[in-house]
Order: structure tokens, then C-alpha cells, then sequence
């Protein structure tokens, strides 16, 4: 899974030909959007969904060196989203899943 960080202010403009679209689809009503090619999700997919299977998070006191943490926060931002981030990374990459 990889991650983009796009600091506070610093989105990518949208192009004359981006705006267009996105101002058409805006004035679209929900009717006229094509969905046929999204399939259709069964009893099966149902059966086998599961609520609210989502990665819990602890708090916890951590002891980071100042410069890291200084470094963290000069991003702008989450901070501890981006810690987190650079973590999992570090992780999937040591057991070899990323």
C-alpha cells in the first residue's frame, strides 16, 4: 500500500480540462451517472462482510529524539499520521509485505 503525503497548501492545481469535468459532473443528476459496470454485490458478499473491521489504534508515551520529532513537525500537518505511516512502512518492509 503506498502512501502519497501532500503537505497543507501545496495541492496540484487542476488543469482548464480537469475543471471542465469536474463541473460537469457536479451539474449531473444521480440518474444520468452510468453505473453498469460496477458489479452487482450478492448474498455471498453480504454473508461474509464484516462491521467495523478497522486497524484500532493505542495511545501510548513513546520517547522520540527532539530532532526527529522537530523534523516531524516542521512538515506541517498530522504529524503522528506521518509517524504512523513511516512506521507501517518500515514494517511491511522488515516482514517483507511492501
Amino acid at each position: 500500500m503506498g502512501v502519497l503525503i501532500i503537505k497543507d497548501g501545496e495541492y496540484p492545481e487542476f488543469t482548464p480540462e480537469q475543471e471542465a469535468m469536474l463541473a460537469k459532473l457536479a451539474a449531473m443528476d444521480d440518474r444520468d451517472i452510468d453505473t453498469s459496470d460496477i458489479p452487482e454485490l450478492g448474498d455471498d458478499f453480504w454473508r461474509q462482510a464484516q462491521r467495523g473491521h478497522f486497524r484500532r489504534r493505542e495511545q501510548l508515551t513513546i520517547g522520540i529524539d527532539s530532532d526527529i520529532l522537530h523534523w516531524l513537525r516542521q512538515q506541517g500537518g498530522d504529524y503522528q499520521a506521518r509517524l504512523n505511516a513511516i512506521l507501517r512502512r518500515a514494517m511491511q518492509q522488515e516482514s517483507g509485505g511492501g
